[in-house]
């Protein structure tokens, strides 16, 4: 009798422990992108494309696209910041999502974008792990740092016939932060602090550097081209932060005939 008394309570003692050993725990997860030196990256950009991996097997947990907006311009750009001073509020672009876990388990999150300039787009991406029913989804939650400008050059065309009007053609880019903040001489995005310039190649060989200034309109730059010989120019247009070394850059392709 005391010998199957014993067997019920080990028997009732497994029967409990076992849902807790298998059970998912519901685990909530935040993840944000913000701009190097600006803002989130949300809807007004296309937002960025957020997948959660297995870091150790690859699975993907799950996938999925922030949105919202670019955040409080007071929180995210504060001048006094400190260990736990808090970038995100309800406006602040994310992706949410919801993992049901049975162990603690090393994620692997990747961002690409920003989707919606294609030209400008790349990834970045960031692991730790995460303990099933541990939460990772207050204050600022899981937060990456895209580093770049979005360059688009907007001119010139595709083909161009050489005559004495077309000796100097204008090299226009539109330069914004990764955000969609922005760019203008005083700004908090201030022109005059970064540097963008056009490397120009004919046929493949270096012909030129050209700087491009503030042409007058919020995140335009533009410059003066010389075009001294017809065939085919490849340019590259960068914009180049020389205080933290923020960059990026847009290419395009013309050619000039006779």
């Amino acid at each position: 009798m005391r010998r199957a008394a014993f067997g019920f309570v080990i028997a009732a003692f497994s029967c409990l422990l076992a849902p807790m050993a298998g059970q998912a725990e519901p685990t909530e997860i935040t993840v944000r992108v913000i701009s190097k030196d600006a803002k989130f990256i949300g809807s007004s950009m296309g937002g960025m494309r957020v997948t959660l991996r297995d870091g150790h097997t690859g699975e993907v947990l799950a996938t999925g696209i922030t949105s919202g907006g670019t955040g409080n311009t007071g929180l995210v750009m504060h001048k006094e910041g400190g260990r736990r001073a808090r970038l995100a509020d309800e406006t602040a672009a994310g992706f949410k999502t919801v993992l049901d876990l049975e162990e603690p388990r090393l994620i692997e999150v990747e961002a690409y974008g920003p989707l919606a300039q294609p030209q400008a787009a790349h990834r970045v991406s960031s692991s730790q792990w995460v303990v099933p029913g541990r939460h990772l989804s207050a204050g600022d939650g899981w937060v990456l740092e895209l580093p770049g400008f979005v360059v688009d050059v907007l001119t010139p065309p595709a083909a161009i016939k050489l005559s004495a009007a077309t000796r100097q053609l204008e090299l226009r880019a539109n330069v914004i932060m990764m955000c969609g903040c922005p760019i203008k001489p005083e700004g908090l995005w201030d022109a005059n602090g970064y540097e963008v310039k056009a490397i120009v190649r004919r046929n493949g060989e270096l012909v030129r550097r050209l700087d491009l200034s503030y042409a007058g309109e919020t995140s335009q730059f533009a410059g003066s081209l010389p075009i001294e010989a017809p065939g085919t120019y490849d340019v590259v247009v960068y914009a180049y932060d020389p205080a933290n070394g923020n960059t990026g850059l847009d290419r395009t392709t013309f050619t000039v005939t006779k």
